[in-house]
């Protein structure tokens, strides 16, 4: 049992070496040796290859402005506690130990059974736990997938799934139809789901698996739609509408249109809610994701010089970045500093990356799956025009007030620089 939060650390750095299992026998043991908390939660469930934690976001902040107890389970996080919120904060770690504590004679039980839960299964099973005790509603996302996510593992009130892209294809498979079986997984029998706007061939499994499971299945670009955001006094103003009289205003703070399309994913969520029954005022809700923020989207931590974070760390979330590179700062002098998972198509992003950006600068990052100088060689030596430099130390040697500085890649690299910005702000 666990009386300090170091020796919780403690305990998740010795589970790490179980790696990533995909799978649902480990969890539903969790869980069924701690008596259901899954099935005494009511939750929405979200998966999607880019989009989830924005989405996620909107959603918690709508929800907690209709005086809904919310929790969000979302990852990554650079603590262990920011997986798991309650309304706008993560839980704490007295909180954490007290579900961990309760969860402990059930992972030594399995751990008997050689059937070693992981420390995603383990947090899984704590945010069940807790949200089955302190939630009305919470909001789920899945980490990787869905079909065999570790999320997957209870009966949700709705499904999202944000979209579908190449990504994890040593996990998931090396065709979009295969990822998009995954993400389909989330689907219920009954259950209605909502999907961003997906490319034909992933379309088609989701629309498939929605029949089959006798799923309502509501689609932004078909069942609802946006009109190109307009920018006014550095908001996103966008017209929702789904065919009914009435059209929605959504006034957005975050930037570019692919969180105009994550917001109206958000927005239909809204209202489905209300007419399954839950008291949910819409005008209140869009005034509450007027106001959502998301640490590592396309965020402003440094204002002279400008640096702006994001975590694109896919093709398409490189593509979104750069929309919104191009819309907000067409003219200025833009360099980027760039940091990876080494199992990504980073050449695929750096042709994306290269024609918009002064200079690229590669680096590495504090994390097993980091790529590092030596597995970014190739593309050092195959382009003069690239350079590998310490974060810390590039970051550092930003001081061109006249330019504009990006840090994009892995959302665990994202996290890592804000906490150094937070750290030298104060």
């Amino acid at each position: 049992m666990f009386a300090t939060f170091d020796q919780v650390v403690d305990f998740f750095e010795q589970r790490k070496t179980f790696g990533i299992k995909p799978g649902l026998e480990r969890i539903q043991a969790l869980l069924r040796l701690s008596d259901e908390p899954q099935k005494r939660m009511k939750a929405i469930h979200i998966a999607g290859t880019n989009g989830k934690g924005s989405t996620s976001h909107f959603l918690k902040d709508a929800l907690i402005a209709n005086n809904y107890k919310t929790g969000l389970f979302s990852s990554p996080s650079q603590t262990l506690t920011g997986h798991i919120w309650n309304q706008d904060r993560p839980i704490t770690q007295s909180e954490f130990i007290i579900e961990l504590n309760r969860l402990y004679p059930v992972i030594n039980v399995l751990d008997e059974q050689d059937m070693h839960p992981t420390e995603f299964e383990i947090m899984t099973a704590i945010a069940c736990l807790y949200f089955s005790q302190h939630t009305d509603i919470a909001v789920i996302e899945a980490g990787m997938g869905g079909r065999e996510d570790t999320t997957n593992c209870f009966v949700p009130i709705l499904s999202i799934i944000t979209n579908v892209a190449m990504d994890h294809t040593g996990f998931l498979g090396e065709r979009i139809e295969q990822i998009a079986f995954h993400k389909a997984g989330i689907i219920k029998n009954g259950i209605p789901v909502i999907t961003g706007d997906l490319k034909l061939n992933a379309n088609r499994v989701i629309v498939e698996e929605a029949n089959r499971c006798e799923a309502d299945l509501y689609q932004l670009g078909d069942h609802f739609t946006i009109r190109t955001p307009v920018i006014k006094n550095d908001l996103q103003h966008v017209t929702w509408q789904d065919g009914s009289p009435m059209t929605q205003t959504l006034q957005l703070q975050m930037k570019g249109v692919h969180q105009a399309e994550n917001a109206a994913l958000a927005v239909k969520a809204i209202k489905l809610l209300k007419q399954k029954g839950y008291m949910m005022d819409l005008p209140v809700a869009l005034t509450a994701m007027k106001h959502t923020r998301v640490p590592g989207r396309f965020e402003q931590v440094c204002r002279d010089p400008q640096v702006i974070l994001d975590g694109a760390h896919n093709p398409d979330g490189i593509e979104s970045f750069l929309s919104s590179v191009q819309t907000y700062y067409p003219s200025k002098e833009r360099h980027l500093l760039f940091g990876v998972f080494k199992d990504k198509d980073v050449e695929a992003m750096l042709d994306k990356l290269r024609p918009y950006f002064a200079t690229i600068t590669l680096t590495t990052f504090d994390h097993p799956r980091a790529a590092s100088k030596g597995d970014l060689q190739s593309f050092l030596v195959n382009d003069p025009s690239l350079y590998f430099v310490p974060w810390r130390e590039a970051v550092n040697a930003m001081n061109d007030a006249n330019a504009v500085y990006f840090i994009t890649g892995s959302l665990h690299f994202i996290m890592q620089v804000e906490g150094f910005f937070d750290i030298s702000k104060r």
